[in-house]
């Protein structure tokens, strides 16, 4: 690979590892903790945020009506959700013991944490639970493609791909024939132990 562009993705994954440390100063300002596995909040952020709260009658009467009846073109995204998710999860069940690729694993992608917002109600509660999934399942999903494209056809775009996932980079450079078979089996055998 280029040394440039392996340059590039080492400051890359660095300045992630920045935001990460800068999100996780912002969570400990707002007095937010993680105990035994669950958000924890100070006591007297928690009657706060109580107070806080919209109720759940005004916040449904109060939203403007062309909302309301957009909410059911919204929900209905489930149906098609859980058929990608069945299969996808199928997908990766069958075929990636069979090409020796290392499971994605679920639970790092669907992440359910918002219903210990006191701020929220009923609702809100619910919405954030769906917009949470399907991104998890999005997010889940393009990590499961990813690496089976790396597996079967590991090159880059002759043109620019807007929001490439992250393994595309270690991908071959389009029209860039010599060595290609040894860097696919190089590829591969990452893929055994992925993360």
């Amino acid at each position: 690979m280029n040394p440039q562009i392996t340059a590039l993705r080492e400051r890359i994954h660095a300045l992630e590892g920045e935001l990460d440390a800068e999100l996780a100063k912002r969570s400990a300002e707002l007095r937010i903790g993680i105990e035994h596995g669950r958000v924890a909040f100070e006591a007297e952020l928690l009657r706060r945020h109580r107070q806080l709260r919209n109720g759940l009658l005004p916040y449904v009467f109060g939203a403007h009506p062309l909302i309301m009846l957009t909410s059911p073109v919204i929900y209905a995204g489930i149906v098609p959700f859980l058929l990608l998710d069945l299969f996808i999860s199928l997908f990766q069940a069958v075929c990636f013991p069979i090409y020796g690729i290392a499971k994605v694993k679920r639970a790092d992608y669907f992440v359910f944490d918002r219903h210990h917002l006191a701020y929220l109600n009923a609702l809100e509660k619910l919405n954030c639970a769906y917009c949470s999934y399907a991104n998890g399942l999005i997010a889940y999903t393009r990590e499961i493609t990813a690496r089976t494209e790396e597996y079967w056809c590991p090159i880059k775009h002759a043109r620019r791909v807007i929001g490439t996932h992250t393994r595309y980079a270690l991908f071959d450079d389009y029209g860039n024939g010599e060595g290609y078979q040894e860097r696919l089996l190089e590829l591969r055998k990452g893929l055994a132990k992925a993360k």
